[in-house]
């Protein structure tokens, strides 16, 4: 194989691996080009080029998400990943793992974890990697590495909510909100809500945003019966979608340009938290971006209709 065959092949694992250490899509696609400029640069050839590859992109994401981190620190709201439609890599053998770590709240709790104890985390537990393999990546020894694990899983579990949801389940529980949704059912809501849900927006400063998570499933339900049915009014129009793994929806304007993305945290069946993306700079990578702030002022003149009530 050629260096760009051998290359292409493992684009998908490289990318798995950077958009979780990184949580976003773009500084992970920066850093798969980055990866390849390196292979493509040396003069010899590696071994193991999954090894040699799978390190690179390591490394890089480890000091991509250092500076990251500061401007996370600093940035306006909450943060949350960048939304990802689809995970390029597939590994039947390791489905579950791949599956559980993709989504927003395991990316959010991996945002608890050093730079480094996150890297060692991805390669381990979600994709298998030996110690040998992690040391060789990360420039620590194994015993070292294997501190970081425990310590990462140590942290990770104390985050994990005791109870998960099928997916079948989490498809049926979904299908009934977007229904309730369209039609302004807060009765209907509120029954699929926890009774401490949280409703948060990550707007980043840059579209229209929540002051702060709204809390509490009649809250929820009535804020959000009172806003996307004049939404649909505007030819606002949502597309069921798997994100991150999770059930969810593409919202896009009348000009069929994404305004946000909606996530449903699904768990022992009642929604936990729903979380929605409307950072321009955080949809780019799903086509044009719709203009919220214009929106959002239309949507003020939309006189609002009584939602239904149980």
């Amino acid at each position: 194989m050629s260096k760009v065959e051998e290359f292409e092949e493992l684009r998908p694992l490289l990318f798995s691996i950077a958009y979780r250490i990184l949580g976003s899509v773009g500084e992970a696609e920066d850093a798969v080009q980055e990866t390849w400029l390196r292979f493509d640069g040396s003069s010899t050839r590696p071994t193991s080029t999954k090894a040699f590859l799978s390190a690179t992109v390591t490394r890089i994401s480890i000091d991509v998400l250092r500076s990251a981190r500061v401007r996370r620190e600093a940035y306006t709201g909450p943060w949350f990943p960048e939304p990802l439609l689809s995970d390029p890599y597939q590994d039947p053998a390791r489905s579950l793992e791949l599956a559980d770590s993709v989504s927003m709240a395991a990316l959010l709790l991996l945002e608890r974890l050093s730079p480094l104890e996150r890297a060692v985390f991805v390669l381990r537990e979600v994709f298998g990697f030996g110690f040998d393999e992690i040391a060789g990546a990360v420039g620590r020894s194994e015993a070292a590495c294997r501190q970081l694990v425990v310590r990462a899983r140590r942290h990770m579990e104390a985050g994990r909510p005791r109870f998960a949801a099928d997916r079948q389940e989490r498809q049926e529980l979904a299908t009934r909100f977007f229904d309730a949704l369209k039609d302004g059912d807060v009765g209907g809501l509120r029954d699929l809500l926890a009774a401490d849900v949280q409703l948060v927006g990550d707007g980043g400063g840059k579209a229209p945003q929540l002051a702060g998570a709204v809390v509490g499933a009649q809250k929820v339900a009535r804020l959000l019966a009172a806003v996307f049915p004049r939404l649909a009014r505007l030819e606002v129009s949502f597309e069921p979608h798997e994100i991150n793994g999770q059930p969810g929806a593409i919202y896009r304007d009348r000009d069929g340009r994404v305004l946000q993305t909606l996530v449903l945290d699904v768990l022992d069946g009642q929604i936990q938290t729903i979380r929605t993306v409307l950072n321009p700079d955080k949809l780019g990578h799903m086509g044009p971006v719709a203009d919220a702030w214009a929106i959002t002022d239309e949507l003020k003149r939309t006189p609002a209709e009584d939602p239904r009530r149980p």
